[in-house]
């Protein structure tokens, strides 16, 4: 696996798990939709995650939460392009865009964005050639079906092997398409298309992905597979659920964890790598 990230401008190091501060520039975002709409309000978010240690933040312009409608490559690149610029001037960790349309994909690049992060893994077409000719470090997730449906009675004979062969096959068309490994970050897709029984087996078995090779990315901060955990608790009070799953995750051997709660994963992270430091002051 990696150690570094090479994410435009900046290198991320990932001797250790990393936190990814989640920006959603959207209405209808399942945890935080509508709040940060405006370019002031993305700016002053983003800067309040990376002072409480977000290592990079991902800006995301399409919610694709269960049942939510799609958006137009226009709405999408007006969304994201303008705080994509302000931020890559301005912060001092990578900026990351969360699309999976080819032409947000360029746009942000050009923007200054360091990493693509697309939940449909490059299937989507154009999404490949777009994503080789960035030159960007590009996020693979595993999904099943498509945002609108994908809670629509999801079925597996082998959750692990199924997520598992399905990156592994993206993996290599991105390595056929003149991706090179160092690039390439692979997510489950928690809640994308997974039922909870789904969802806790795959974080069981994270071991398998992380075999995989390249550094894993997990997103479970606040999403319902917390909620069902305890008891139906909403949104807002899935904080402490959010971080059992990101501690998980994060000894399972996750190299980038994308929460909305950044203050609190830190801290929760700083605890692990204390860990892992031996006698002479070397971690991971």
């Amino acid at each position: 696996m990696a150690r570094h990230l090479a994410c435009g401008d900046h290198l991320l190091s990932l001797d250790g798990p990393r936190v990814m501060g989640i920006l959603n520039v959207t209405p209808d975002s399942f945890s935080d939709g509508g709040r940060f709409l405006s370019r002031d309000a993305a700016l002053r978010q983003a800067w309040h995650m990376v002072e409480a240690g977000a290592d990079l933040v991902d800006v995301g312009g399409e919610s694709t939460r269960p049942g939510a409608r799609g958006v137009s490559e226009a709405e999408e690149l007006s969304r994201v392009v303008p705080v994509i610029e302000a931020l890559a001037k301005t912060l001092p960790v990578p900026v990351s865009v969360d699309t999976r349309t080819p032409a947000v994909m360029r746009a942000a690049a050009d923007a200054g964005a360091g990493m693509i992060n697309d939940v449909c893994a490059l299937r989507g077409d154009g999404a490949l050639a777009a994503a080789q000719q960035t030159g960007l470090p590009v996020c693979l997730m595993h999904m099943q079906g498509e945002p609108r449906t994908m809670q629509t009675e999801p079925r597996y004979k082998d959750v692990v092997a199924e997520v598992r062969g399905f990156l592994e096959l993206r993996i290599h068309a991105c390595l056929r398409a003149e991706i090179p490994r160092e690039r390439l970050l692979v997510d489950p897709g928690f809640g994308f298309g997974k039922q909870l029984a789904h969802n806790l087996s795959l974080l069981r078995h994270l071991d398998q992905l992380v075999s995989l090779g390249p550094p894993l990315l997990v997103g479970i901060s606040r999403k319902s597979m917390i909620g069902q955990i305890l008891g139906g608790r909403p949104v807002e009070q899935r904080l402490y659920g959010s971080l059992a799953a990101a501690v998980v995750a994060a000894l399972a051997g996750a190299r980038i964890l994308r929460v909305h709660d950044v203050g609190p994963t830190v801290d929760a992270l700083k605890v692990i790598r204390a860990l892992h430091v031996d006698e002479r002051g070397s971690g991971y």
